[in-house]
């Protein structure tokens, strides 16, 4: 019996074929070193970013703060960023009284989407917000405004937020004093936030 299995079970290993080396469908530029064949690939970039040690614990408060407000106000810089190209888009080629007409239609409908939160915001997540759109939009806060609503409008805005500490022309600097903003920013994109 035994000689009958193990024959059944040879004869059934001579017939399949041996799948130990799948084959490998990637074609690789390869460079010959020493007599070593090195295969020449590009990966992709990849960001490390070490712990941040604080010296104290006010330090970490602080952080943590600012955290707890980046992730609360990005969401609305992001969408800032995509209506204004939205909103671009839909300019090309209108006239100004067409424009004039839409943005004031724009404006009321975000204000009744969003008023009543950004109202609610504080003054530090107000002044994190404006330096977010300044990251999204790629210009500061008061060409923004000047641009949409003209260049009395944009003073005015301009003359109220610096009697709050804030100042529209600001840009935002991601490698100087919002740096802290960034790296926030990126590890939320990442996902490890």
């Amino acid at each position: 019996m035994n000689r009958l299995l193990y024959s059944i079970f040879f004869a059934l290993l001579a017939f399949t074929s041996a799948n130990a080396q799948l084959p490998y469908d990637r074609v690789f530029k390869a460079r010959v070193i020493d007599g070593d064949t090195m295969p020449m690939m590009t990966l992709p970039r990849v960001n490390i970013k070490g712990y941040v040690i604080y010296r104290t614990p006010s330090e970490q408060r602080r952080y943590d703060r600012l955290v707890r407000n980046v992730k609360k106000v990005y969401p609305y810089a992001r969408l800032a960023g995509i209506k204004l190209r939205e909103y671009d888009s839909m300019m090309a080629g209108l006239t100004e009284k067409e424009q004039k007409r839409i943005y004031k239609q724009a404006e009321a409908d975000l204000k009744d989407e969003f008023g009543e939160e950004l109202k609610s915001l504080t003054i530090t997540q107000g002044h994190i917000l404006l330096k977010l759109v300044d990251r999204e939009v790629g210009n500061p806060t008061y060409d923004i405004v000047k641009e949409l609503r003209g260049r009395f409008v944009a003073f005015f805005w301009q003359n109220l937020s610096r009697l709050f500490g804030y100042n529209l022309k600001d840009k935002y600097d991601p490698k100087g004093r919002d740096r802290d903003i960034e790296i926030i920013v990126q590890r939320i994109e990442n996902g490890t936030i």
